[in-house]
């Protein structure tokens, strides 16, 4: 390799800067178009945006998610792991989604105590987040619920909501083989595998972070656990 040559990894990383750069640009005016439609009053085109903004801010946020793991696999990524308002972080995530929410009628409670801190890198932990909230969303009727609680040694972070559930060969796959690339649903399996390896990451005292997928919680629906040593 020369010394003007440079590995095809940090050429797609760039690559994806500049797409996601693109991108939010898209969903900025998306975002316009869907308020100005709002204030007229034309909510049947509104109805019809928010689909489109939907997808275009998972799209964005699927390119965050791989220059977050390529920066972690070459061990440039800057992890800070420090005590945290669970809470805050968790309404931070919401923020991120409130547009596309909003234009479906979808409402988020969230149940933490505003008092609740635990130690965690901020920034991945507000990324499984928002990528909880956009399956959510996609698996939701109307309702999610967020929950942040401390059960014994691990923080728990659930993000429920109320449709039908996960399929039961979700279920029964397991969050190991919903991280491969399904050719047949399309899925690259993208989401549970940042999640999976954001909570890997968080360690304390010989134990682990982990994930989890399950039906049930407050709703009957699907359910999305992150638990952090």
């Amino acid at each position: 390799m020369g010394a003007n040559d440079i590995r095809f990894t940090d050429f797609l990383a760039s690559v994806i800067h500049d797409m996601k750069n693109s991108l939010n640009m898209q969903i900025d005016g998306l975002e316009q178009v869907a308020a100005e439609c709002r204030s007229a009053g034309n909510e049947v085109l509104c109805e019809r945006l928010g689909p489109l903004i939907y997808e275009a801010s998972r799209m964005d946020f699927n390119l965050i998610q791989l220059l977050s793991v390529y920066k972690i696999d070459n061990s440039i990524y800057p992890m800070d792991v420090s005590e945290q308002p669970v809470r805050e972080v968790i309404e931070e995530a919401i923020v991120q989604n409130t547009s596309m929410m909003a234009l479906r009628g979808i409402r988020i409670e969230v149940e933490c105590a505003p008092d609740e801190y635990w130690y965690f890198d901020r920034d991945l932990i507000k990324g499984v987040l928002v990528n909880a909230l956009n399956n959510a969303y996609k698996y939701t009727r109307d309702r999610i619920r967020v929950v942040g609680r401390v059960d014994g040694e691990f923080l728990e972070i659930r993000v429920e909501d109320n449709g039908s559930g996960y399929p039961p060969g979700m279920l029964r796959d397991g969050i190991s083989q919903n991280r491969r690339s399904n050719f047949t649903t399309g899925s690259t399996g993208l989401g549970f595998y940042f999640s999976s390896l954001v909570a890997r990451m968080h360690a304390n005292s010989g134990r682990r972070g982990e994930l989890a997928i399950e039906n049930g919680g407050a709703y009957g629906g699907s359910c999305f656990v992150v638990r952090l040593p």
